[in-house]
């Protein structure tokens, strides 16, 4: 797993700028105050869909990412299969040190 995306998202949630759970995530994508929600790797096909389609129509950036456990570690709280960033700022480290990491794996 990337150290720094973690360490991003603890520094996010420091900030009070991560909404975190299916629920917080959900209200965050429809009243547009979320930048970027990920969500674990390990979620359920469902759950995935339900977000992707989500994102899709709000436009909102989203990626997959890690383990439950492992987010819920970076935060600080119970396991979360999902999260979202409220802070564009925040969001786009974070997409940046995604997209950095996988253009790493492809080589």
């Amino acid at each position: 797993m990337n150290n720094k995306l973690l360490s991003m998202l603890g520094l996010c949630t420091k900030a009070g700028k991560l909404k975190s759970g299916e629920f917080q995530t959900e209200s965050s994508v429809k009243s547009g105050e979320a930048f970027l929600v990920i969500v674990a790797g390990d979620a359920s096909d469902n759950t995935k869909k339900k977000f992707n389609d989500m994102c899709t129509f709000y436009e909102t950036p989203i990626i997959e990412y890690g383990l439950k456990e492992e987010m819920a570690k970076a935060i600080g709280k119970d396991v979360r299969a999902m999260l979202a960033v409220c802070d564009e700022g925040f969001a786009k480290s974070i997409l940046k040190i995604y997209n950095m990491s996988n253009d790493n794996l492809e080589d």
